[in-house]
């Protein structure tokens, strides 16, 4: 899949990646991992098998676009944050986990395949956030009766960071193959995991005062039998 991206203080980048990661389970805290599976349990997701977990997706399924395009209403995106690596650099981005919260109750890697994966088209050098990366902060709002309403929030410190996320999946190597994009996990929802039509996705940095931001609309296509 190509992608491209607009670099903060560098030229626009344009990358080809052909695997997509989602790690899952990505929580530093083991208190908050068990309180995102109590929450997924509640909605009938099973308890992984291994805490992180590396879910392959296709990678077809990532996009840029502002709008994706589900099948039922039973869906909900994730904010998290996305690593890549070109030209022997690594580069942070947003991404939304989007999954079917029916389909996820049968089998977590299908609910992950089945949804499109919005990528944000704006994106900084890894080597500019690493010595702060525990203070970035990722949140979304969606919208919810007409109104924009925040539906997570929560620092990175209280996820594992990309460089232990990269080695439990390469067997040791402390930055990601070129061609590979790795979405890094998610903070529990505020008020419990529901669809939306529209989720919008924050990776702020206080430090430096920026912010990534992306948005996307979800589509309802009919259910037929």
């Amino acid at each position: 899949m190509k992608l491209s991206f607009d670099v903060a203080g560098g030229a626009p980048l344009a990358v080809t990646l052909t695997d997509l990661v989602v790690a899952g389970w990505a929580g530093r805290d083991m208190a908050a991992i068990e309180h995102h599976i109590e929450e997924l349990f509640a909605i009938g997701v099973p308890r992984p098998s291994a805490v992180p977990l590396y879910y392959r997706a296709a990678e077809n399924l990532m996009t840029q676009g502002d709008r994706i395009q589900v099948i039922g209403g039973e869906t909900s995106g994730e904010v998290e944050t996305f690593v890549f690596s070109a030209g022997g650099d690594m580069y942070v981005s947003l991404a939304s986990d989007h999954t079917d919260r029916r389909l996820e109750t049968q089998s977590v890697a299908l609910s992950k395949q089945i949804c499109a994966k919005p990528i944000a088209t704006t994106a900084w050098k890894f080597s500019e956030v690493a010595d702060h990366w525990d203070a970035l902060i990722i949140r979304a709002f969606i919208e919810e009766n007409g109104a924009r309403v925040l539906y997570q929030e929560g620092p990175l410190a209280a996820l594992r960071p990309p460089s232990e996320l990269i080695a439990g999946f390469t067997g040791g190597a402390a930055a990601l193959p070129e061609g590979v994009g790795m979405i890094c996990g998610t903070v529990s929802a505020i008020g419990g995991i529901r669809p939306a039509a529209a989720f919008s996705m924050e990776l702020e940095d206080p430090v430096m005062g920026r912010i990534l931001r992306h948005s996307y609309a979800v589509d309802v296509l009919p259910e037929v039998a």
